[in-house]
């Protein structure tokens, strides 16, 4: 295929004036631009696109579920199809092994093929029954009945770390398209022609599917203007986004000030802490800090789950942590960054937190080399004290860079956990004898992360029915929900319910005799 270098809006494929806005992808390692360049959709491309949507909106929504996950499945085999293709232009645009990128891609097509079986099963619609009671006293009871519904158009943006989980037919557009909502996406600036592929799978199958004309639309755009211009638009019913704190909460402020306020699911920020419990610790020091730089380094530590916090009690048990992990910190090379941008950031998040008084280097990694955005390892330590009272010591530096806090006590422990923002994963490793240490720490923990593992590493998520990937401000925006596994289709319906609904006018999903056979709860028991 062919990259053009379009704004894909409906089943159209655009041109427009690049001009000195235009857009084209950086390859990391050589710090080369890559063709084509593609233009920022403007105000007349936000109008088309978001109209039709709208217009895509009640004839999408009213689709058989099996149509639906039908879509779903053809937009997976379009993306498989796309083959080396799909793999070398996602290489050459963020630097990710292909080894990398390939797993991606599974997960991208699981994720489609997951929620097509979630639409299969019918269970996420909710369906709730409730029998009148026309005899009862002193006030009878009409006939309730109750399902989720679709919210409206979806706008989704793309991530620069996942350039297919989380981007064009990543988790947020299947969850949205599954639900009933048309997607206009915006794509990330850092992989245009990887988002340019996936996003053509998706109008093909959309073609194929004989779905209407306005359920996907693909935007590019630098700045601002587009991503603020979507979320303003009244038609767009809620915000899929994955990014920096700074990008998220610029469009939760946009989405609340209008007319009509809309949710924002964003994925912001999180040092993801990472609990050494003393008898654990002990016995496995030197296996623990292996294992955890193995986790910090990967992928040169661009993930949303990496572990930037180790939190330990004080003692010889911690030294042997402390000196395995160093030596497996300078034995590890550099690595590429996703973009330049990325590669600043850390650097400034590296520079900022060396000069924070009472806190030590404890290693760095080789040599940054010939590489053109290289990330080099850093790992520190501090007090409990020390990061108890200096914010800037909280803050995200998204890439391979870890912060060790020495406790002196459990309470202290406690004290640090306390004073946390909202995480995405909290971890903790144990033996039998730390269980009552445990068993004690949960509850806090449950406050603070919306995963919590024990003896293993954060990096790497689960797409599956029981996944949680979200957690308290600012991990996310919504406490209350995931951004992956089948549950994030939640994010994107709303309940509606029916009184005295007549029979000829109900859906197939709260007919009487129930034709779809969808699990139900009737008078508060379980059916199906």
């Amino acid at each position: 295929m062919t990259l053009e270098g379009h704004q894909l809006i409906g089943f159209r494929s655009l041109a427009g004036d690049v001009g000195e806005r235009g857009i084209a992808a950086i390859n990391p390692a050589s710090g080369d631009m890559l063709s084509p360049t593609y233009p920022s959709a403007g105000a007349a491309e936000i109008e088309r696109a978001c109209q039709l949507a709208e217009d895509a909106f009640l004839p999408y929504r009213q689709l058989p579920l099996a149509d639906r996950a039908r879509f779903l499945d053809t937009i997976a085999d379009h993306i498989d199809a796309l083959g080396d293709a799909l793999t070398e232009r996602a290489m050459a645009e963020t630097g990710l092994p292909k080894a990398r990128l390939e797993g991606e891609r599974g997960r991208t097509c699981g994720q489609l093929r997951l929620f097509a079986e979630v639409l299969r099963s019918g269970e996420f619609l909710g369906v709730r029954v409730e029998d009148a009671l026309p005899e009862r006293t002193p006030m009878p009871r009409p006939a309730l009945a109750q399902q989720q519904v679709p919210v409206g158009p979806v706008a989704v943006f793309g991530a620069s770390n996942f350039p297919l989980a989380f981007s064009v037919a990543g988790g947020d557009t299947a969850s949205a398209l599954a639900a009933g909502c048309p997607v206009i996406v915006k794509a990330h600036s850092a992989h245009p022609g990887t988002s340019e592929l996936v996003g053509r799978a998706v109008q093909q199958a959309a073609r194929e599917c004989h779905m209407p004309e306005g359920v996907f639309s693909l935007l590019y755009g630098s700045g601002r203007e587009l991503g603020q211009g979507l979320v303003r638009d009244p038609r767009i019913q809620a915000v899929g986004f994955t990014g920096s704190r700074t990008g998220g909460t610029a469009l939760l402020r946009t989405a609340q000030a209008r007319p009509q306020p809309i949710p924002v699911y964003a994925e912001m920020s999180s040092i993801n802490p990472v609990l050494l419990l003393p008898h654990q610790l002990e016995t496995a020091a030197e296996d623990l800090g292996e294992a955890f730089v193995a986790s910090l380094t990967m992928g040169a530590g661009q993930f949303c789950t990496n572990p930037g916090l180790i939190l330990a009690l004080c003692g010889h048990a911690l030294e042997r942590f402390v000196d395995q992990a160093g030596k497996a910190v300078r034995e590890a090379g550099p690595q590429l960054m996703l973009t330049p941008g990325i590669h600043a950031a850390y650097q400034q998040g590296v520079a900022q937190l060396a000069d924070q008084p009472d806190v030590a280097l404890v290693a760095k990694g080789k040599d940054t080399g010939h590489l053109a955005c290289p990330c080099q390892p850093h790992l520190f330590r501090t007090s409990a004290s020390a990061f108890i009272g200096n914010d800037a010591l909280h803050d995200e530096v998204f890439g391979a860079c870890a912060l060790i806090v020495e406790c002196a006590s459990v309470e202290q422990m406690t004290q640090v956990l306390s004073a946390l923002e909202g995480q995405l994963t909290a971890t903790v490793h144990l033996d039998q004898a730390d269980h009552a240490l445990a068993e004690r720490l949960l509850p806090l923990l449950e406050r603070r992360a919306g995963r919590i593992l024990f003896n293993g590493w954060p990096t790497g998520v689960e797409v599956c029915h029981t996944m949680v990937h979200g957690g308290p401000w600012p991990a996310t925006s919504d406490t209350r929900t995931t951004s992956v596994g089948s549950a994030a289709i939640q994010r994107f319906l709303r309940p509606v319910c029916y009184q005295a609904l007549p029979e000829a006018l109900a859906p197939d999903s709260l007919k009487a005799d129930n034709p779809l056979g969808l699990p139900r709860q009737v008078n508060g028991k379980r059916q199906g």
